[in-house]
């Protein structure tokens, strides 16, 4: 049985335009592609969908500082302007509103990646992302904060401070692309731009509720971001440019508007559901799994295998050395190193920053410092970098030929949901369990899976083979209609609107 693609509303556009209508809040929990259809129709206007997302982003920015630049009046202008064009022929996303992550050039606005050498930099122009998604129709509201040079899983930074979760602010919203995860998470944006080197996208989707996708390695252009991998080199494939937005039927328009005309991207309508395999992996053999993460992981296997798929419990032993793997690849990717990056070009001391940093006059915080310092170790220790380089290169092999053409990997986007501000220094290397799949080149889907006990969102990634990104998608389709996706945060909307499911039985 072939996955079936969301059609049409599965009520008339008039009834959707009725919600909005009746509570101006329903409007903020619609798709992007389902707000982009009532705009070309005539039945609600650009300046109404912009309007609503700006009034919630002045709502909660205040309490999550999610966006910390914004352009609302240049919007509002492009907002009228997409009312005076529109029609049947507009582009997909014409007149709807996003956001974008602070480390792409967005023209106007500023790109300092969380670094404070870098504040008062503007953009001259858009990144090809960026640009993309202006030319299919698209409005960016502002742009959203970061980690200190997109590298850490805090979106914390000496140039505008913390990012809190909009389900509990004592907790982290992820990284790097974080300010993302809040604001969509929080109904301010039905979508952002992300990008992603050690699951910039995932955790921050994950942490926040929502989806986010990690591309297959190459399939978007990175360049236009800081700090950006050369083109064409092993660390750009390692890097990815991706879409986070709070309904599934948005990420495949999103990653083919991303990828290009050129790209080769397939059709979610062509997984056959039960003739997947599907390796349900419930932890790297390491770091232990939060019981309500393990508990939502094996419902989605049962869901699966309900829809006829075979699902093989199983382990991959060299999961466990994820990190030491990740750090090796990229290590002998080359391309200038973190501290290079920290200084502007001239390496930093890390020791010397940390001394400065304990009495309050370093420019950078104690993540990006312990970064600096951490990555001296593989140079350290060519021979065992060697021996890390030759497991990751075996861990691929046996990745793509135990998922194979027609199947998927269930994994943990992390061990345990949000955790409280500053608790990852404690664990710092729970991070790879997004991380792996970056240096895999493998895509990766992060799906929400409803609130735990505490209020916090669930999820786990989908994993597949090179260039099957279309796959992880489909199952994502699928475990939304099962499970109802996001969940907006209960402290922030009516219960009138816990939850909105969208394509199954529940609306």
């Amino acid at each position: 049985m072939r996955y079936k693609p969301p059609g049409p509303p599965a009520h008339p556009v008039r009834h959707w335009l009725q919600m909005a209508r009746t509570d101006p809040q329903a409007l903020l929990t619609f798709s992007a592609i389902r707000l982009a259809a009532m705009i070309r129709s005539g039945d609600l206007s650009s300046a109404e969908a912009v309007e609503a997302h700006i009034r919630r982003i002045e709502q909660v920015n205040p309490k999550i500082n999610a966006v910390v630049r914004d352009r609302f009046a240049r919007a509002r202008l492009e907002a009228t302007m997409a009312d005076e064009t529109r029609g049947p022929s507009s582009p997909p996303l014409h007149g709807v509103p996003c956001t974008i992550k602070e480390s792409f050039a967005l023209e106007g606005m500023p790109n300092t990646s969380g670094l404070l050498a870098r504040r008062g930099v503007v953009a001259s122009s858009d990144a090809p992302g960026v640009a993309r998604l202006r030319r299919a129709g698209a409005i960016p509201l502002g742009v959203s904060n970061t980690s200190e040079l997109c590298m850490w899983m805090e979106s914390n930074n000496r140039v505008y401070g913390r990012t809190r979760n909009p389900y509990d602010p004592r907790c982290t919203v992820g990284g790097s692309s974080g300010g993302e995860g809040a604001i969509i998470g929080a109904g301010g944006s039905p979508f952002g731009l992300g990008s992603d080197v050690g699951g910039s996208i995932r955790m921050p989707a994950f942490f926040n509720g929502v989806f986010g996708h990690k591309p297959t390695g190459g399939l978007v252009p990175n360049t236009g971001q800081f700090p950006c991998p050369d083109a064409g080199t092993t660390m750009d494939r390692y890097v990815t440019t991706g879409p986070i937005c709070r309904r599934a039927e948005d990420l495949m328009p999103l990653l083919r508007i991303l990828a290009g005309p050129d790209a080769t991207v397939g059709e979610p309508g062509s997984v056959e559901l039960d003739r997947l395999t599907i390796l349900d992996v419930p932890d790297d053999g390491g770091i232990p799994i939060d019981p309500e993460l393990r508990g939502a992981q094996k419902r989605c296997a049962d869901l699966l295998a309900a829809r006829g798929a075979r699902v093989i419990s199983t382990r991959i032993s060299d999961l466990r050395r994820s990190f030491e793997i990740w750090s090796a690849m990229m290590s002998a990717a080359g391309g200038p190193s973190f501290s290079e990056l920290l200084g502007q070009g001239t390496p930093i001391n890390p020791l010397l920053q940390l001394l400065l940093w304990l009495v309050g006059r370093s420019p950078h915080t104690l993540p990006a410092l312990g970064l600096a310092a951490l990555e001296r170790f593989p140079r350290l220790s060519p021979r065992w970098e060697q021996q890390m380089l030759v497991r990751g290169e075996a861990l691929r092999r046996e990745l793509v030929e135990r998922i194979g053409n027609d199947g998927v990997l269930l994994y943990p986007s992390h061990p345990r949901p949000a955790p409280r501000h500053n608790a990852p220094l404690l664990r710092p290397f729970a991070w790879a369990y997004t991380g792996i799949f970056n240096v895999m080149q493998l895509p990766a889907t992060q799906v929400p899976l409803g609130l735990s006990r505490r209020g916090l969102p669930l999820g786990l990634q989908v994993v597949s083979g090179p260039g099957r990104d279309h796959v992880t998608i489909a199952v994502a389709l699928e475990l939304e209609r099962r499970i109802g996706g996001w969940r907006p945060p209960p402290s922030l909307y009516p219960a009138a609107h816990q939850p909105l499911v969208f394509g199954g039985a529940e609306t």
